[in-house]
């Protein structure tokens, strides 16, 4: 079975979503680096139910009606790797952690820089938040769909975050916005 993807437009660039079967496996960025994500052969479909649902959610997202995503992913990567991205999965609506929140939470605080790795490879961007993981001094770092689209993706959470003031996330805990069926 190949995948299927579809190329939608959003507030941070066209953005390719990519299904297999029931399942999201990634969202690629317009200027992604190549094999940033691996996949086999890719077919272009105008509707399928999977992207369609995506795309309709990330649209609520960007107009700021959506907080958490309701969609099945499939992750294909190692282990370690899905642990992050699980992790990912935590991280409550307009609030951050750095990355060595996310290898303490995983059980491994020594592997900072592989955590970091690991989120650069994340397939579903911004439905697993990895816009959200900052460095530990509070300072942007990289991120597949660059600098810009990660500043634009926090800033729309903290405007439209249901425990913002003045327009800033408070560090309020939120259930995570969705649990992941793999």
């Amino acid at each position: 079975m190949s995948y299927a993807y579809k190329v939608v437009n959003s507030p941070v660039g066209k953005l390719k979503l990519v299904a297999k079967g029931t399942s999201l496996v990634a969202i690629l960025w317009e200027n992604d680096r190549p094999n940033r994500v691996r996949l086999s052969e890719m077919v272009e479909v105008e509707h399928d139910a999977v992207l369609d649902e995506t795309e309709r959610q990330l649209k609520e997202y960007f107009d700021g009606r959506r907080t958490r995503f309701d969609l099945q992913l499939d992750f294909a990567g190692t282990v370690f790797q899905k642990q992050v991205w699980a992790a990912l999965l935590t991280i409550p609506f307009g609030e951050t952690r750095s990355y060595l929140d996310i290898a303490t939470q995983i059980g491994n605080p020594k592997a900072v820089r592989a955590v970091g790795a690991a989120n650069g490879r994340n397939p579903v961007s911004i439905i697993a938040p990895c816009h959200r993981v900052i460095g530990s001094s509070g300072d942007l770092t990289g991120f597949a769909g660059g600098l810009k689209a990660k500043e634009t993706l926090l800033a729309i959470e903290a405007a439209n975050s249901p425990t913002s003031t003045n327009g800033t996330a408070s560090q309020a805990v939120q259930q995570s916005l969705f649990e992941s069926t793999r």
